[in-house]
């Protein structure tokens, strides 16, 4: 295997179900994943040090008891927190789906802090947001079409061109409708710090705004409802024997969100400049944690 590829660490639990999807996701992108069990990273915390992008799965945390990511989010919160939010400040990438987003909400990383300007706090912040029941109280798994904004931050979707109406992203969760202060909404938006939202008219689970995913203001840390780990090869469609083959010859939307996020590292690394966002963010990180 290429030691040069970057480096994805995937952070399992019990309950955990989809790393091994977010393992071959990543791979496909061109990256090195590796599987640390969450309790591994709480006693060696600086294990995360040496990782590229971070994952953190989909699936039921700990059975979602209490409510969904609810454990995993406080375990994270009073544990590793600090190390993930140095992670941000060395420039890594993190990608939160499904069970990830939820567990990202409760440990204080999404959606962070007000602005690029403002400190990460030194402990985990309460969540501001939330993913709540969805709007028919039923598990809805299903594949949906998704629209990403063109003011967007986020280094995962940014850019991320449009290929055909098949840029659908598969969906399976009972609480994912994403819910938060009409003010908070308000600023997310202003920030474009929306990152994904569903189809105009498949908003299916009733998020506000239709919002799908978000990220932080740095643009680094993802969290979105759909699986794009799910969507990697055009055989995993519901339909993909209908699309034709000169669409079929591109990428698939989810393999083109974790190309975006691999080639962002491999860019960084090689050189090339961050963007004036991105490298203010880990200064502002950095003296936080210097203090």
């Amino acid at each position: 295997m290429n030691q040069a590829q970057p480096r994805a660490l995937i952070i399992t639990a019990p309950g955990i179900n989809c790393d091994l999807e977010l393992c071959a996701a990543f791979s496909a992108a061109g990256a090195q994943p590796h599987r640390e069990l969450l309790q591994t990273l709480v006693r060696h915390p600086s294990l995360i040090d040496s990782y590229d992008l971070i994952g953190l799965p989909g699936g039921f945390s700990y059975g979602d008891d209490i409510a969904a990511g609810r454990i995993m989010g406080a375990l994270i919160a009073k544990s590793i927190y600090p190390a993930l939010r140095d992670a941000v400040a060395r420039g890594v990438p993190m990608i939160c789906p499904c069970n990830g987003f939820q567990i990202a909400v409760q440990a204080g990383l999404l959606p962070g802090p007000c602005d690029a300007s403002t400190l990460w706090p030194e402990t985990a912040a309460p969540a501001s947001v939330a993913l709540a029941n969805n709007v028919s109280a039923q598990f809805c798994d299903r594949w949906t079409p998704v629209e990403i904004p063109r003011d967007t931050v986020c280094i995962w979707t940014k850019g991320v061109p449009a290929i055909s109406p098949n840029d659908l992203l598969p969906s399976a969760h009972g609480e994912g409708r994403f819910v938060a202060p009409a003010s908070v909404v308000k600023r997310l938006a202003a920030a474009g710090q929306v990152a994904i939202r569903y189809g105009a008219t498949d908003n299916f689970n009733g998020s506000l705004g239709a919002i799908a995913g978000i990220c932080d203001p740095s643009g680094l840390i993802l969290g979105l409802m759909p699986h794009p780990e799910r969507y990697t090869r055009w055989t995993q469609h519901p339909q993909w024997t209908r699309i034709d083959a000169g669409t079929r010859a591109h990428d698939t939307l989810g393999l083109r969100i974790f190309k975006n996020a691999v080639n962002w590292v491999v860019n960084d690394r090689c050189g090339a400049q961050p963007s004036v966002q991105s490298s203010e963010w880990g200064s502002i990180l950095r003296g936080a944690s210097s203090q």
